[in-house]
C-alpha cells in the first residue's frame, strides 16, 4: 500500500507554460497544496509516497517552430497551405497546452494524432501519461501513452537524455502498479544509471535532482514489494540526502522525510538507527508546528515504538502519553485508539500488568464489536493476563480475538498473519507448542501469498522452524529454517543478527540428525553474523562459539574445538561478576575437551537451539520470530 500522491501537476495547473515542451520544477518538493499523509504503522516499512518530481515549466527544451505566427501575412485567405498546416498544428498544440483535465488532455491529444508525427508526440504522450497515473487512472492506459513516449526518446540520438530518464521513471511507476515488480525495477535502475551519467557530464543539480529523487523513491517502492527491504533503506537515505542539498534547512518537509526514513529503519528492527531520525523529525515539526500538533504527536509516538525496540519502556511510555494527549485532543480517535493500545503493551513491558488491563477494559469499550482494533486488544489483554499466569482466562482472551481475525483474513491478510503471530507467542509461553505451530503456519499461508511480506514470511518460518526442533521434529524443522534463511538474506542482508539465529538452529539440528560436519558448518556461519550484528560479547554470539566448539569436540577435531571453548570462555571473562556461571561452566568444557583430546571417554555435549524470542514493538509485531530488541554489539 502506498501512501497518498503528491499532486504533480498543481503547479502545472496555476503556470500555464507557453509550450508542452516541458521539465522539472524546483519546486517539486514541497508542494504547499499536499497535506500531510496520515502516520502508517510504524511496523511497517511501507511503500514511500508516489511521485515523479514532474512539473513542467516552459521553454526548457526545443521550443515549437509553428508557434511564432506573427510573421505570417494577416489575410488568413492569402495563407499558403504549408502555412495553414502550421497554424493548425500551433492551435492543436495550444488547445492540449490549456487542457485542465485529464479527460480535455486526452480530447486533445487525439485531435493531434492526426496533424503531428508519432516523434512529435512523444513529449505530448509523456505529460498526458503523468496526468493520468497522477490521478489513479487505469495503470494499462497510462502505459500505452508511457510506451509511446519511450520509443520516441529511445530513438533519439541523446540515449542519455533528462527526458528519456523521466520516461523510464513512468514506466517504472506504472509496473509497479501492475504489480510487474521486476520490469519495473528493470526501467528504473535503467533511469538511474542515465541519472548518473548526466551528473558525471556536470548537468545542473536543479535539472535533474527532482527526477533522481523520484526514481530513488520509486526503487525504494518496487525494492519494498519485492522483499528486499535492506536495498530500499538505501534508496531512501538517497532521498533524504537530496532533499537536504535541495530544500531550506529544516523546512516541514524534512520532518517527514526524516521520519519516513525512521519508520524503514523500524521496519527491519534497526532501532538503534532510528532514533536520530525520528528525533530530528519531532525537532523540526516542534519548531515549524508547535508542541501540540498532530505532526507531533506522530513523531512521539514513533519515538515510543523505537524507545520500545530499545527497551527503555520509561521512555517509550512518556513519549506515548505525550502522543495521546495531543491525539486526543485532536479528536484522531481512530490513531488514539492504537496509541492507548500500544500504552497497554508498554505497561506489560514494565511489568504493569494490573494498570495494562484497566487501560485495555477503557479501550474496548471505543471498538465496533468486529473490528481489528478489538480483536489486538484481547491480544494485549491476554499477555498482560498470561503474565500474570492467569492462563484460563487469557485462553478466553485470545479465541475471542481469533474469532474476529477468521473474519479479516481476505480484508486485511498482513494484519491478520502477524495476529496470528503474536497469539502463537501467547501460546508459546504457555507451553502449548501444537497450538502455536499451528497458528504460525495460517499465519505462513497468508504471507506467502504476499511478495511484499518476504521478510515477515521468512520470520514466521523460523519460528515454526525452532518450534519443530524444541518439540523433537528435527527433520520437519529444516526445510523451515533454511527457508527462512534464504528469505532473511534477501531482505536484511547477509549479516542480519536474525539470519544468525537460523543458521545457529539450523547446526543445532544437522547435528541432532548426526550431521556434524554440516552443523559445524552452520555454527560457524551463525558465529560469524552474530560477531558482526550483536558483537563478540553479545551472549548468543557467546553461544554460538560455544556451540561450534561442541560440534567440533563431537566430531573429535578437539584443537579446533579448545580453541573455540577458549574464545568463550575469554568473552565471559568480559562481563565480569554477572558471568560467573557460564564462566565455570565454560571452564569445566574446556577442560573436557583437554582430557578429551589425550584420549579420555568422551561425554555427549548438549547443543544449545537459539529460541528466537518476540519483542513486542506496538500494539503489532512487525516481524514474528525475529527478535526485535537488536542489541547492538552488546558487552554486558
Amino acid at each position: 500500500m502506498r501512501k497518498p500522491p503528491i499532486s504533480i501537476f498543481s503547479q502545472l495547473c496555476r503556470h500555464r507554460p507557453k509550450s508542452f515542451a516541458t521539465l522539472l520544477s524546483r519546486n517539486y518538493f514541497c508542494d504547499p497544496s499536499s497535506s500531510p499523509a496520515p502516520l502508517v504503522s510504524p511496523t511497517h516499512l511501507k511503500p514511500c509516497a508516489k511521485t515523479h518530481g514532474l512539473l513542467f515549466k516552459p521553454n526548457q527544451f526545443r521550443t515549437n517552430p509553428f508557434r511564432n505566427m506573427d510573421t505570417l501575412v494577416g489575410n488568413p485567405s492569402q495563407l499558403s497551405s504549408r502555412q495553414k498546416k502550421l497554424k493548425e498544428k500551433s492551435e492543436l498544440e495550444e488547445a492540449f497546452e490549456s487542457a485542465k483535465t485529464a479527460e480535455e488532455m486526452l480530447k486533445a491529444f487525439k485531435d493531434m494524432e492526426s496533424a503531428f508525427d508519432e516523434r512529435d508526440l512523444g513529449l505530448a504522450s509523456l505529460k498526458l501519461g503523468l496526468k493520468l497515473d497522477q490521478e489513479g487512472e487505469d495503470p494499462e492506459k497510462v502505459l500505452s501513452f508511457a510506451i509511446r513516449a519511450l520509443e520516441t526518446f529511445d530513438r533519439d540520438d541523446k540515449p542519455s537524455s533528462l527526458l528519456l530518464a523521466m520516461t523510464l521513471q513512468l514506466m517504472g511507476s506504472v509496473n509497479y502498479n501492475l504489480k510487474r515488480f521486476a520490469d519495473s525495477l528493470g526501467y528504473l535502475n535503467r533511469a538511474n544509471r542515465i541519472l548518473g551519467r548526466l551528473e558525471n557530464e556536470g548537468l545542473s543539480g536543479e535539472d535533474f535532482r527532482p527526477v533522481l529523487h523520484a526514481v530513488q523513491l520509486e526503487l525504494a517502492n518496487v525494492k519494498t514489494a519485492m522483499g528486499r527491504r535492506e536495498e530500499a533503506l538505501g534508496h531512501l537515505r538517497k532521498c533524504l540526502e537530496i532533499k537536504e542539498v535541495t530544500l531550506e534547512k529544516d523546512c516541514r518537509e524534512l520532518g517527514k522525510a526524516n521520519r519516513d526514513l525512521a519508520e524503514a529503519y523500524v521496519a527491519v528492527l534497526d532501532f538503534k538507527e532510528a532514533l536520530p531520525y525520528c528525533t530530528k523529525a519531532l525537532e523540526i515539526h516542534k519548531k515549524h508546528l508547535g508542541q501540540n500538533s498532530v505532526e507531533v504527536a506522530y513523531d512521539r509516538r514513533l519515538l515510543g515504538v523505537i524507545y520500545t525496540g530499545l527497551e527503555e519502556h520509561e521512555k517509550a511510555l512518556e513519549q506515548n502519553e505525550l502522543s495521546r494527549k495531543v491525539l486526543k485532543n485532536w479528536g484522531h480517535d481512530s490513531d488514539l485508539l492504537r496509541a492507548e493500545i500500544d500504552a497497554a503493551n508498554m505497561q506489560i513491558a514494565l511489568g504493569k500488568y494490573e494498570t495494562a488491563i484497566n487501560t485495555l477494559k477503557g479501550v474496548v469499550q471505543l471498538t465496533d464489536k468486529d473490528s481489528e482494533s478489538r480483536a489486538l486488544v484481547f491480544i494485549s489483554m491476554a499477555k498482560a493476563l498470561c503474565n500474570q499466569e492467569k492462563f484460563s482466562d487469557s485462553k478466553r482472551s485470545l479465541e475471542i480475538a481469533l474469532g474476529i481475525l477468521d473474519k479479516k483474513e481476505t480484508a486485511t491478510p498482513v494484519e491478520v498473519s502477524e495476529a496470528y503471530s503474536e497469539i502463537a507467542m501467547q501460546y508459546e509461553t504457555m507451553n502449548e507448542f501444537e497450538t502455536a505451530i499451528s497458528l504460525l503456519k495460517r499465519s505462513l499461508a497468508l504471507l506467502e501469498k504476499l511478495p511484499q511480506e518476504q521478510h515477515s514470511e521468512g520470520s514466521v518460518s523460523a519460528r515454526i522452524g525452532w518450534l519443530l526442533l524444541l518439540t523433537g521434529k528435527v527433520a520437519q524443522a529444516i526445510p523451515f529454517l533454511e527457508g527462512a534463511a534464504e528469505r532473511l538474506k534477501e531482505s536484511f542482508g547477509q549479516k542480519h543478527f536474525g539470519v544468525g539465529y537460523i543458521y545457529n538452529n539450523l547446526g543445532a539440528a544437522y547435528l541432532e540428525l548426526d550431521r556434524p560436519q554440516a552443523a559445524a558448518q552452520m555454527f560457524a556461519v551463525a558465529k560469524d553474523i552474530m560477531d558482526v550484528s550483536l558483537g563478540p560479547h553479545h551472549a548468543d554470539s557467546i553461544e554460538a562459539c560455544q556451540n561450534l566448539s561442541r560440534a567440533y569436540g563431537s566430531m573429535g577435531s578437539y584443537a579446533l574445538a579448545i580453541e573455540f571453548q577458549q574464545q568463550v570462555n575469554d568473552a565471559w571473562e568480559n562481563h565480569g561478576s554477572s558471568a560467573e556461571d557460564e564462566l565455570r561452566e565454560g571452564r569445566r568444557l574446556l577442560e573436557q575437551l583437554k582430557k578429551n583430546a589425550h584420549g579420555a571417554s568422551s561425554k555427549d555435549l548438549p547443543i544449545k537451539a537459539l529460541p528466537l524470542p518476540y519483542t513486542d514493538v506496538s500494539s503489532r509485531s512487525s516481524q514474528p520470530g525475529i527478535p526485535a530488541s537488536q542489541k547492538q554489539s552488546s558487552t554486558s
